[in-house]
């Protein structure tokens, strides 16, 4: 097994901000794919109707996940919060304390890794 981080968020649309999610998708795409060499994967998936949202986000270890997180805090939760509305967040890999608390108000729930590999 490996040190990776890594979740899914399923988020609710807000209501009349499509538009502003798709170009917030695009924004912080770009910044991490930028920013965060530790970023492994980091995908947004839209419903047929585009009324759901999901995140698929995978970092190399806790540090590159905390990275991120600072940030999402400093720049983007803002905006964020304002056109998704979180439902679920399920949290996988090997995350140290600092990213749980981190995830927390997302309401993350743990998974913790059992078996299996990451290439």
């Amino acid at each position: 097994m490996s040190n990776h981080v890594y979740w899914i968020i399923e988020a609710n649309v807000a209501e009349g901000k499509l538009a502003e999610l798709k170009e917030l998708m695009a924004v912080m795409s770009a910044a991490t794919e930028a920013d965060e060499p530790g970023a492994l994967n980091y995908e947004w998936s839209l419903s047929a109707d585009e009324t759901v949202c999901h995140i698929f986000e995978r970092y190399v270890d806790s540090d590159a996940t905390m990275i991120h997180m600072g940030n999402f805090g400093s720049k983007f939760a803002k905006s964020f919060m304002g056109v998704l509305k979180p439902t679920s967040c399920i949290l996988y890999g090997n995350p140290d304390e600092r990213v749980q608390k981190a995830m927390a108000p997302m309401g993350a729930v743990v998974m913790t890794a059992a078996a299996g590999f990451s290439k």
